[in-house]
């Protein structure tokens, strides 16, 4: 996720942008789609969805980490664009919940509120990013890690999230622009229409062989009332089935820039704000109304949402709210700005000087 269209570049992919924005925007309507009715429709809508969105993110996440280092610099950006939004807006959304909905909270930063477990994610990911870069077998070796981490891992800063995802990640580090190339021919389109809707009809039944809850990637085996074997055997599937829906959205993500694309620099202003909205509509009711209408309320409910990510990452709103999102880099932009300020002002009264004392001679000549 991209912090502020400061880091805008004309290399940028527009693709990739693309990709950024309509996966924040499905994060935003599916966030959204907690107020409905548990309805058939809802249900197979929001499990169709969370099948391959968020492994798609992650897998772009780690295409765009691959030039993660242990540097200092790349060390001290990952503390400003991840680990300082965290604790502001794990703040801010704890005294939104405490004080607006009348919630109580606890476990503070250790356990991530909905939805920063992303961000306490990010952090783990990209530290290990130079380790499973080059690593032969690194894949290989996140699919075991995924497979154990459902016997063991707990909540604390969602690592069962971090371990149980990591093989999309790792995945996103290993691939090229030649590789993904291959996603852009009209066959690797055809089988990605062929997966969508593979994965839909597998979706219908979700709830015969894996709930709902194991599209999250946070609870333990034990938790979820199928013995250790099975449940490897499911996680096994859903990363399958997560691949490849997060390939087939790859290879229909159109390619070419616009508007669009530009908002693609600021999905992590979408992502870290939208669910202030989500959670302000859930306490004024909005769930009851829609309990009532379902129909409707599906309908209503996924254009807000769209339209809510839409103006988040609409630029004269995201560049306001990037200085929230990303403060410590915002106010180095500042002190820069008047360092420049202040040399070119040097510059300038020297340069006063230099012409003042050559008419002053010029002046003496003359005479």
């Amino acid at each position: 996720m991209t912090t502020s269209a400061t880091t805008t570049r004309p290399t940028r992919d527009p693709w990739l942008d693309n990709a950024k924005m309509a996966l924040v925007t499905l994060v935003v309507v599916g966030h959204t789609w907690t107020l409905l009715p548990l309805t058939a429709l809802h249900g197979h809508l929001y499990d169709f969805l969370y099948a391959w969105h968020i492994p798609a993110f992650v897998f772009v996440t780690g295409y765009l980490s691959r030039s993660f280092d242990w540097s200092r610099r790349r060390l001290w950006q990952l503390v400003c664009t991840v680990a300082v939004p965290y604790v502001i807006f794990e703040c801010a959304l704890a005294l939104f919940r405490v004080h607006v909905g009348g919630e109580d909270l606890d476990r503070l930063f250790a356990d991530p509120h909905w939805p920063m477990w992303y961000l306490a994610a990010l952090f783990f990911w990209r530290l290990l990013t130079p380790v499973f870069r080059n690593l032969p077998g690194g894949v290989v070796l996140a699919v075991g890690i995924s497979l154990l981490a459902g016997l063991y891992a707990g909540d604390t800063l969602d690592i069962a999230r971090v371990l149980g995802l990591l093989p999309f990640f790792v995945l996103g580090l290993k691939a090229t622009p030649e590789r993904l190339e291959r996603l852009r021919s009209w066959p690797a389109q055809v089988a990605a229409v062929l997966a969508l809707v593979a994965i839909w009809v597998a979706t219908t039944w979700t709830d015969r062989w894996a709930s709902t809850e194991w599209l999250y990637y946070r609870s333990r085996y034990d938790e979820l009332g199928t013995s250790d074997v099975e449940a490897m055997v499911i996680r096994g599937v859903l990363l399958a089935v997560g691949l490849a829906g997060a390939w087939a959205f790859l290879a229909l993500v159109p390619r070419g820039g616009g508007w669009f694309a530009r908002m693609g620099a600021w999905t992590l202003v979408v992502y870290l704000f939208h669910g202030f909205a989500v959670k302000g509509a859930a306490y004024a009711g909005y769930d009851r109304w829609a309990a009532e209408r379902p129909e409707l309320a599906l309908v209503l409910t996924t254009t807000v949402g769209v339209l809510l990510a839409l103006s988040l990452a609409w630029p004269p709103v995201a560049t306001r709210l990037g200085h929230l999102v990303d403060p410590l880099g915002y106010a180095q932009r500042k002190v820069r700005a008047a360092v420049q300020v202040a040399a070119a002002k040097g510059e300038a009264d020297v340069f006063a000087g230099a012409i003042e004392d050559a008419a002053s001679r010029k002046l003496t000549y003359a005479r």
